[in-house]
């Protein structure tokens, strides 16, 4: 899903993202969380809003977004997040640096993905 990403930021004359492996794993417990916990939200009953767990973790950054999907493959998803305004802002945002993706299969979807933007 990085590639895609970086593919359409390429496509808009945009620097790549840089994949960060402590938002990686962040990014995989929360589509874990979701699938867990039976939610589909920003906001987590474990780990609360997407700023509140970057804290809890240590993640240092001057500007975060995140995107949530829930689809049945990687590239539906992603062809869903570019077709919604604000997760395409999101991904095609140039204050952002680096990117940490997780996909963890299960739920009602059957793919849950949490995509972890930060500028630093």
């Amino acid at each position: 899903m990085v590639n895609l990403i970086n593919q359409e930021r390429a496509s808009n004359g945009l620097s790549a993202l840089q994949v960060d492996t402590q938002l990686t794993q962040l990014a995989r417990m929360k589509s874990q969380d979701m699938i867990t916990n039976n939610y589909f939200s920003h906001t987590s009953p474990t780990y609360g809003t997407p700023s509140q767990m970057l804290s809890t973790y240590g993640v240092t950054y001057r500007t975060m977004g995140e995107n949530i999907a829930g689809n049945s493959s990687v590239q539906a998803a992603h062809t869903s997040l570019m077709n919604s305004s604000g997760h395409r802002a999101n991904i095609l945002s140039s204050s952002y640096t680096h990117v940490g993706v997780g996909v963890v299969s299960g739920g009602p979807y059957g793919e849950m993905i949490t995509q972890i933007f930060v500028g630093r």
